[in-house]
């Protein structure tokens, strides 16, 4: 066949592509829908561990404030030459802890706003973690005390910051002030298990 005769074959108003097919442009609907299953499987894999990448970063990044604002309230009572105390504080839809002058029951947290404190109390600073956040704080005391004439801190304790999926950060603050965090079980990279 020469290439006069093979054009004469082919039906007229047809155009043919470089394969030989018939010039097609987008994608079927069958092709659509496998390629949205293969999407949906994919997410739907993924999901669980973006959520434990998420709540893993709010609970550091909640450790990682209390340890910070401990060594604060430290320095702190050191620079002003006067006591300062963190106060921990449960409320009905969350925690928080405020660092303040004067006794423990002076100041206590408001869940719209900066801690109120009575009786000559002065709040440095406050901090809330709402339920919904995911993070929470427990302590085996109620306020810490730091001296500003050594930097010492009575009692001693554990500020406990927990997180989804029974992960925590322990703060074990010793009779120096100073911090040591652990997490229970290693269950929080980044932290030596306690």
């Amino acid at each position: 066949m020469t290439p006069d005769t093979l054009q004469a074959s082919r039906s007229p108003g047809r155009q043919f592509g470089q394969h030989g097919q018939h010039g097609q442009h987008g994608v079927t609907l069958v092709e659509a829908c496998v390629v949205i299953a293969i999407t949906a499987v994919l997410a739907s894999t993924a999901a669980p561990s973006l959520r434990n990448l998420l709540d893993s970063r709010r609970l550091d990044r909640a450790a990682t404030a209390l340890a910070t604002d401990i060594q604060f309230v430290r320095t702190e009572a050191v620079a002003r030459n006067q006591p300062l105390r963190l106060s921990l504080h449960a409320m009905p839809d969350g925690s928080c802890y405020v660092i303040h002058s004067g006794a423990a029951a002076l100041c206590s947290c408001q869940p719209t706003g900066p801690a109120q404190c009575i009786g000559g109390a002065q709040e440095v600073r406050t901090i809330v973690l709402p339920d919904a956040g995911g993070v929470r704080l427990q302590a085996n005391v109620g306020s810490v005390l730091f001296d500003p004439l050594h930097g010492t801190s009575t009692p001693t304790g554990t500020l406990r910051v927990l997180g989804a999926h029974s992960r925590a950060v322990h703060h074990v603050v010793n009779i120096m002030g100073r911090v040591r965090s652990c997490s229970p079980q290693a269950a929080m990279p980044g932290y030596r298990a306690c």
